[in-house]
């Protein structure tokens, strides 16, 4: 079955559909997006504060607790789940759209690696290995730029008729 392109043919309702759900996704993914950046001003310490606390910094202006085992695996799993179904829908949009095919599959895949590299390493990192903040951050960052590439791309794909053919 030859799905590659077939979004140009979809009728307007469906692109309507696919339209709504995608910009409702973005606001709810980016809305996440900020809550990360004002939880840990978007740099390894903070990343690390969020999850082992700073207990033991004496300037810290706010006092943050190592999370306990219940909420961490709470959090990761919680995440890992639903990040997948978002990223599993996003794909499969994708997929009807008529990008270059290679591009089309790393924006497809990457982000089950980034996921899995992310909430992993955040479960790693709680349990000790603390250099994990430093996978957290980058796998963090490609899935952020693989969301929003994909999500220009189905937009693009959408409003303009023509195809975007890069074989």
């Amino acid at each position: 079955m030859q799905v590659h392109g077939v979004i140009h043919q979809f009728p307007k309702e469906i692109k309507l559909l696919i339209l709504a759900f995608v910009c409702t996704l973005s606001i709810g993914f980016f809305g996440g997006i900020s809550f990360v950046r004002d939880t840990t001003n978007s740099n390894p310490t903070g990343i690390e504060e969020r999850y082992l606390g700073n207990e033991d910094v004496e300037e810290a202006t706010t006092m943050k607790f190592k999370k306990s085992a219940g909420e961490i695996k709470t959090m990761v799993h919680n995440h890992i789940l639903s990040l997948s179904v978002i990223f599993f829908l996003l794909a499969i949009i994708l997929a009807t759209t008529s990008i270059n095919k290679k591009l089309k599959l790393f924006l497809m895949i990457e982000p089950f690696v980034s996921i899995i590299s992310t909430f992993g390493g955040i479960y790693l990192m709680w349990t000790g290995i603390t250099w994990m903040k430093y996978v957290i951050m980058i796998s963090g960052l490609f899935m952020t730029l693989s969301f929003g590439m994909a999500v220009l791309m189905i937009f693009n794909q959408l409003i303009f008729k023509k195809k975007l053919t890069l074989e």
